[in-house]
């Protein structure tokens, strides 16, 4: 079992910034990837970044070049910086770990947290 706890969310105006962090109860070595979803009222939960443990990344087309997801191995965690905000971002950002391959892979989430992006 992986818990995975978010924090970092807000209120912030256009254009400011947030740093989301995710910390992980296991060592994250052993997660094969961990990445952040975020799903807005009435919208489908849909993913923002992800990163393998090899450090390989990649992002939805809406977040590329202004949000930039990185991982601290010895701190067991994944952070998301987000630059730029628009008010499109404004929805609950969930942290998403992956572990295990085939029929062993396992999916955990942590419980969000929320960004709104405001004037």
């Amino acid at each position: 079992q992986v818990q995975l706890v978010e924090s970092g969310g807000g209120l912030v105006q256009p254009g400011g910034s947030l740093r989301l962090s995710c910390a992980a109860s296991t060592n994250i070595f052993s997660i094969n990837t961990m990445g952040w979803y975020r799903q807005a009222p009435g919208k489908e939960r849909e993913l923002v970044a992800a990163i393998t443990s090899t450090g390989s990344t990649n992002y939805a087309d809406s977040v590329s070049g202004r949000f930039t997801i990185s991982r601290d191995n010895a701190k067991n965690t994944v952070y998301l910086q987000m630059n730029s905000l628009k008010p499109e971002d404004t929805a609950v950002y969930y942290c998403h770990a992956v572990t295990g391959w085939g029929r062993f892979e396992s999916h955990y989430w942590g419980q969000g947290t929320q960004v709104t992006v405001s004037s």
